[in-house]
């Protein structure tokens, strides 16, 4: 496999890769994870929520149906467009208008929005998880989507602290991830192929010892249509991640296995870690 650029996400996400995520997803698993977030968020109706990166907004979407204020952040352009469409046709009005990733202006009109009366299902960013805007605004924020270990190490505590300081203190963060240490290595596979509905995909990977990461290669088949993208996850172990959290400013609280509040063990699918802002 050839080489893969740390920021292989910058233009990853467009094309089948985004209708296999559209696919991927059900509403019954949505709304489970949405029970979970409200379960674990601890955060009343009408408290401000960060998602990110949002996706297409299935997320957003759901807890702002639930009466929550939620601000989205993707750098999936296509994603952004998608998700302020379903937003303005949620609540029978425009969409807001694009704005430049990085805008100094952008959570001041997403918030500003709110506090007028202008209130809107959900609020969508494009930008970059790595350099989240804002400080001491949002009740809570998460990041679900198997995107943590997205980045790499200098990056992903980058983003952590950008959390962290947009948060209010004590606030609550949630981490969902298929991709710690203790959960992917157990069961590697250096190829694997799914159906998922008309989408073929096929995964072909290789797990670097040396950096700690996996490089991947999916290539989707759809009618006769072929597309190749290729991404690099980088595993931490969950000691790694509650130290990387506990240097951002977080207190670990909690973490679980599953959407049920499973205790986390070795070779479980899934990690949620619960932290808190200090």
């Amino acid at each position: 496999m050839t080489d893969i650029p740390s920021n292989w996400y910058e233009d990853f996400f467009h094309g089948l890769s985004l209708d296999l995520w559209r696919k991927a997803i059900s509403p019954l698993q949505t709304k489970a994870e949405a029970d979970f977030l409200v379960k674990t968020l601890g955060c009343k109706e009408g408290s401000h929520l960060l998602d990110i990166p949002c996706g297409n907004g299935r997320l957003s979407l759901e807890l702002a149906g639930r009466g929550y204020r939620v601000t989205g952040i993707d750098i999936a352009a296509e994603f952004i467009e998608e998700a302020r469409a379903s937003s303005s046709i949620l609540n029978s009005m425009q969409a807001e208008p694009s704005a430049t990733p990085g805008d100094s202006d952008e959570v001041a009109r997403a918030f500003g929005a709110w506090i007028t009366g202008g209130t809107r299902a959900a609020q969508f960013i494009l930008g970059d998880m790595r350099n989240v805007p804002g400080e001491a605004i949002y009740d809570g924020a998460y990041c679900f989507g198997n995107s943590f270990g997205f980045l790499a190490y200098a990056d992903m505590e980058g983003f952590l602290s950008g959390v962290a300081r947009a948060l209010k203190p004590n606030a609550l963060f949630v981490i969902e991830t298929g991709m710690a240490a203790e959960s992917i290595l157990q069961k590697f596979e250096t190829e694997a192929s799914h159906q998922i509905d008309d989408i073929l995909l096929t995964i072909k990977e290789q797990y670097l010892a040396e950096e700690s990461c996996i490089d991947t290669e999916y290539i989707f088949e759809q009618n006769g249509k072929v597309e190749s993208r290729k991404a690099k996850h980088w595993i931490y172990t969950t000691g790694e991640i509650r130290r990387m959290l506990e240097r951002a400013g977080f207190s670990v609280l909690s973490l679980y296995g599953s959407l049920e509040c499973r205790p986390y063990t070795l070779g479980a699918d899934e990690l949620y870690v619960i932290a808190r802002r200090v």
